[in-house]
């Protein structure tokens, strides 16, 4: 399932093409699965920048109230993440499966937690786009994950389907702030 907004027919062919390279998931029985769109009016690397912070989730992740990483920022680092009041958990303990800066992939797993994603794994690229004449930038992010028992796919899918959602809604609101920030910047300096 591919969850979208501002499409366009020719924005959904490379969408596409995005997804079939970079968000494979081996889904198994009792597992579901999507991949959600957004399109966010600021340059990659303003929205690269945040996105690869495996240690700082907290800066446009609205449900994240601390992160602590041992040691340096490296695949195979583990994160303890503490999650705000209001969710289903207290804490999340995530491992870096992949930060490629070259290609925009960022990969992770959820490890443990007192919460009920078990075999969460998720994937975020970061693809340069033209929206509305100015550069932009179009993130994916997918994922794959265990149905609970007593819940259905469907309900397993809105879940975190709408958790990605605000996620990415703030990733586009603090990216799009940066970018007007540096915009800004620039001309005091001229």
């Amino acid at each position: 399932m591919v969850t979208n907004d501002y499409v366009t027919i020719a924005n959904e062919k490379m969408e596409d093409e995005f997804i079939k390279r970079h968000h494979k998931h081996d889904v198994k029985e009792h597992q579901c699965s999507s991949s959600l769109v957004k399109h966010i009016k600021a340059h990659v690397p303003a929205v690269w920048s945040l996105v690869r912070r495996f240690d700082q989730p907290q800066e446009y992740k609205p449900f994240v109230s601390r992160c602590i990483v041992q040691g340096d920022v490296r695949i195979g680092s583990v994160r303890e993440v503490n999650v705000k009041s209001g969710l289903p958990a207290t804490t999340s303990t995530e491992r870096l499966e992949l930060l490629d800066d070259d290609k925009h992939i960022f990969g992770m797993k959820i490890v443990g937690g007192d919460h009920r994603l078990k075999n969460y794994s998720s994937i975020v690229t970061v693809h340069p786009e033209v929206i509305d004449g100015r550069p932009g930038t179009l993130v994916i992010e997918s994922f794959v994950v265990d149905v609970p028992d007593g819940n259905t796919e469907d309900e397993t899918c809105y879940f975190v389907e709408a958790l990605i959602k605000c996620n990415l809604k703030s990733l586009a609101d603090v990216s799009e702030r940066l970018a007007v920030q540096v915009w800004a910047e620039s001309i005091d300096r001229m």
